[in-house]
């Protein structure tokens, strides 16, 4: 039985053969929901077949246009997600060898919350403050929820597929006020396609 068949059937047996597990790629995927986030994470690290004495990363993912075509309607053989956001963390046991990634969905898309899970990996402090930032959800229980990539004054959160492309402010210094202002956004968007200008039979015979 290989590593990855191995934990596998581990997380079956911890969670349930109900449990919404998914092997692709070589890669595991554990989706648990917003009331079970906490104690999953606390039973991933304290099990000792698991043992995930590490998260590497958290991140915030938008999938508010995944499943949409070109002209507004839904694609053809793409999923059908329960709601716009989700928080991915990927976590690794040194004792075992072995990696997974566990997703959760946040289920208020206007309001995003999920409980925080410094207490569970401190590791996941700055990796939930990136998430605030550029994702806007709200990490409930967090001890020092501010942003740490975008300015003080920085409105909206970049990440969000409908933010736009622009920003909605922009800042400048203002000699008149010693200071750095901000105002509102004073390009005007345009999209720039480069031009490929190539002789007649370019790679032909090459």
């Amino acid at each position: 039985m290989s590593r990855l068949t191995n934990l596998q059937q581990t997380l079956l047996d911890m969670f349930g053969q109900e449990a919404e597990l998914l092997l692709a790629y070589d890669e595991l995927t554990l989706t648990v929901s917003m009331d079970q986030w906490v104690s999953a994470c606390e039973t991933l690290r304290d099990t000792p077949s698991l043992c995930f004495e590490q998260c590497l990363d958290l991140c915030g993912v938008d999938y508010s246009t995944y499943a949409v075509g070109k002209e507004g309607q839904p694609e053809a053989n793409r999923p059908d997600f329960p709601a716009r956001y989700a928080v991915v963390i990927h976590l690794m046991s040194i004792k075992h060898n072995w990696r997974l990634r566990v997703r959760v969905w946040v289920t208020d898309n206007e309001f995003p919350v999920l409980p925080s899970l410094t207490n569970v990996w401190p590791s996941a402090n700055w990796y939930e403050r990136e998430a605030f930032d550029l994702f806007g959800v709200v990490f409930e229980g967090h001890p020092d929820l501010r942003r740490i990539l975008t300015d003080y004054g920085f409105i909206g959160h970049p990440f969000r597929k409908d933010f736009p492309v622009y920003g909605n402010v922009e800042m400048r210094y203002d000699p008149e006020q010693g200071r750095v202002v901000y105002q509102p956004v004073t390009i005007d968007p345009r999209e720039v396609i480069p031009r490929v200008v190539r002789e007649d039979g370019y790679g032909v015979g090459r």
